[in-house]
């Protein structure tokens, strides 16, 4: 996988730069409802374009998911902090006299 076939995986599912792994099946489902030959109104069959589209979300998808299993999760305490800002200020603030009474 390249840096490239993710940024277009990305523009495929319509994603920022971060988004969760919910986010991301959220939209592959969205995406596969609209986009499946068999979701068609018509009872006819599929056209080229269809499932070209098709085979190209479902490869976005799959590299997607490909590139969260490899990663590494930090489970520091900074990053906590950074993935949860209400739990920072009251760890930065919370014994304060000024800004921390009341904080529970």
């Amino acid at each position: 996988m390249t840096f490239q076939e993710l940024e277009e995986a990305l523009t495929i599912f319509g994603l920022e730069r971060q988004a969760t792994l919910a986010e991301i099946k959220n939209r592959h489902r969205e995406l596969v409802k609209r986009y499946h030959p068999d979701a068609s109104p018509a009872a006819r069959p599929p056209d080229a374009r269809e499932e070209r589209e098709i085979r190209r979300i479902n490869a976005a998808y799959r590299l997607l998911l490909a590139y969260i299993s490899a990663y590494s999760f930090s489970f520091s305490e900074e990053e906590f902090y950074r993935q949860n800002p209400e739990e920072r200020l009251q760890h930065q603030f919370g014994n304060d006299p000024l800004w921390g009474n009341g904080w529970s």
